[in-house]
């Protein structure tokens, strides 16, 4: 099969690699009908060295179940699924808990002989745990939408639930990429009554107002700070969502978090020290957040999808073949694009 493969930063491929086949009794094989690139994508594409041994990419897929191994139940051939962005068995006791992404037996794509979910299909481990059917068809026009439940959605509303939002909030996200503006759905899903969204790209933003912004900062540093203070009546948000990942942005978030108010920071963090010291502490400010664990929200958020009340598909505003993945990398890697479709 065709799968894409990182051989250093800005050399993204594709290439012929083994076809997926079952490994182990709970293994299902899985024809991929959408994927995509995610902002993380971005950091290896722009940082990896060179190597002989290339990163196999994409963590965001669903397709079609090819065949599966003999103690799979949940899922047959046929049907079509959702994949998180790490495989789990969902019934360890993490997943119990609903942290699946600390699952004892799970991992990432790409990795230790798994496929990548930016190829035409992959092996699924742990298929009964990992995999979400969908009540749609392989060509339902809803499949953008479901796609996001992989990653973005999930990331976003991690965000919201972890910084506690709830009907009646402030909230500000800081970020206007595709999981910033998650957030901003997230945000309006739990209640809130006013959210602020930090950007300055205004194509994204606009698409934040009709996920439901009520306000727009496009400042930053003190100045941006002092624009939501003013928007709150001088207090800040109860709530902040960073979405971005870097240390300016954790810093922004200090700056317009209300006293008593808490941060949930979901960016993958490019930044080791975390600026959290005494005037943090004198504000009870609650550092929170953490990667998402997407298998536990899918079927909490699926319903708002097929209902149409909310559509985070919209995020998608450039679709490649497989074949052309690397100019998509190239255009959200170059602000040309949001966040890129991949059509196998």
């Amino acid at each position: 099969m065709r799968a894409t493969l990182l051989y250093a930063a800005d050399d993204v491929r594709v290439e012929d690699v083994a076809d997926p086949k079952i490994q182990n009794p709970t293994d299902a094989v899985v024809r991929i009908v959408l994927s995509c690139v995610c902002g993380s994508d971005l950091w290896p594409y722009k940082s990896l060295e060179a190597t002989d041994n290339p990163r196999h990419m994409g963590h965001e897929f669903l397709g079609v179940v090819e065949e599966t191994g003999s103690d799979v139940t949940t899922v047959r051939r046929g049907d079509v699924v959702v994949a998180p962005f790490v495989y789990c068995d969902n019934t360890c006791a993490y997943c119990r808990e609903g942290l699946h992404t600390s699952c004892v037996h799970g991992g990432s794509w790409g990795v230790d002989g798994v496929d990548g979910g930016q190829g035409q299909a992959a092996r699924v481990p742990y298929a009964d745990g990992t995999l979400v059917k969908l009540p749609v068809a392989e060509d339902s026009e809803l499949l953008p939408d479901l796609l996001t439940l992989s990653d973005i959605l999930c990331t976003g509303y991690h965000a919201a639930r972890t910084a506690g939002v709830q009907r009646g909030d402030t909230v500000t996200v800081i970020g206007d990429g595709a999981v910033g503006l998650a957030g901003v759905i997230s945000a309006k899903l739990l209640g809130a009554e006013q959210i602020i969204l930090m950007g300055r790209h205004r194509a994204r933003t606009d698409l934040g107002r009709a996920f439901g912004a009520t306000d727009v900062v496009a400042e930053r540093g003190e100045e941006g700070a002092a624009r939501v203070r003013e928007l709150t009546g001088g207090e800040g948000t109860r709530r902040v969502l960073e979405c971005v990942g870097l240390k300016d942005a954790l810093v922004q978030s200090f700056g317009v978090v209300r006293a008593g108010g808490t941060i949930s920071r979901v960016g993958a963090p490019q930044y080791t020290d975390v600026p959290f010291g005494f005037p943090g502490f004198l504000r009870n400010i609650t550092l929170t957040g953490g990667v998402a664990p997407a298998r536990a929200y899918i079927e909490e958020l699926m319903p708002h999808i097929l209902d149409g009340s909310i559509r985070p598909g919209r995020v998608f505003d450039r679709t490649v073949g497989l074949e052309e993945v690397a100019d998509g990398y190239r255009a959200m890697n170059d602000r040309q694009a949001l966040k890129v479709l991949v059509r196998p």
